[in-house]
């Protein structure tokens, strides 16, 4: 997965399992601070949580946008040189029809 490729602040992959340990550890140390910085900490945890998942979920979204595109250029390629073979052996009974002597003549 894509986000296994990403690195964390100290250059090591990050992947999804090692960011939901990291927030799980950060509101666990939670229980240390109090008043409203443990609330304003809390709050932007849980906002960055919704944020990851959002992300992940548009990375997916796109990494199957791709996936279609890829299947589609495949398609049109190979649709592109059926329609070229075809086109060659409708030209060559084109001109056996026109010059039944052989003659090569350009279109």
């Amino acid at each position: 997965m894509a986000s296994e490729n990403k690195e964390n602040y100290r250059g090591c992959p990050m992947n999804q399992n090692a960011f939901e340990e990291k927030m799980n550890e950060i509101l666990n140390c939670t229980d240390i601070i109090s008043g409203s910085d443990k609330e304003k900490i809390l709050h932007l945890a849980r906002k960055n949580q919704e944020s990851h998942k959002l992300l992940q979920d548009k990375l997916s979204q796109l990494q199957n946008s791709l996936d279609c595109l890829r299947l589609g250029i495949k398609y049109l390629m190979f649709d592109l040189e059926a329609t070229r073979r075809e086109n060659t052996t409708m030209r060559k009974q084109l001109m056996e029809r026109h010059n039944p002597d052989d003659r090569p003549q350009d279109f």
